[in-house]
């Protein structure tokens, strides 16, 4: 199985960004951890940032055939992105919303996501965890393979 991992605007200026809601690890690390996890279970991982909406569309589009599991943080396009939620519907790989924070616990407006309706599930608020629980995700979303 093979998982891609994408992330959204200002993910990669995680480890400095608010660190008292984002925390002080850095995507890098993150990344480590859930290469780590991955490892575990013999699954490849692709890890992409990017601060361009386009991009991450694009990226979306080009996963259909090359991954069975998308696990995106969308970061601040969760709350705003229409053309996100349609290349998640358009190209049907099964994907799974991830937050560092809490959403809910948030300010209002990060209470709606335009997403979670084509996703298949929705992880929040367990850090730098939200990541290696969204491998564990990943593995039940592909049918336990």
């Amino acid at each position: 199985m093979k998982i891609l991992f994408l992330n959204g605007p200002n993910l990669n200026l995680l480890g400095q960004r608010e660190p008292d809601i984002y925390g002080r690890t850095t995507l890098a690390d993150i990344e480590a951890m859930v290469r780590d996890q991955a490892a575990k279970s013999g699954i490849g991982i692709e890890f992409r940032q990017s601060n361009l909406e386009g991009e991450l569309v694009t990226w979306i589009q080009e996963a259909k055939g090359k991954f069975e599991v998308i696990v995106l943080n969308a970061a601040g396009y969760t709350h705003t992105s229409v053309v996100l939620r349609d290349a998640i519907a358009a190209v049907g790989v099964p994907t799974i919303e991830i937050h560092l924070s809490n959403v809910y616990a948030r300010e209002e407006f990060r209470h709606v996501s335009l997403i979670a309706p084509v996703c298949r599930g929705q992880i929040a608020g367990f850090g730098a965890n939200s990541y290696v629980l969204a491998v564990e995700a990943a593995i039940i979303v592909n049918g336990g393979k």
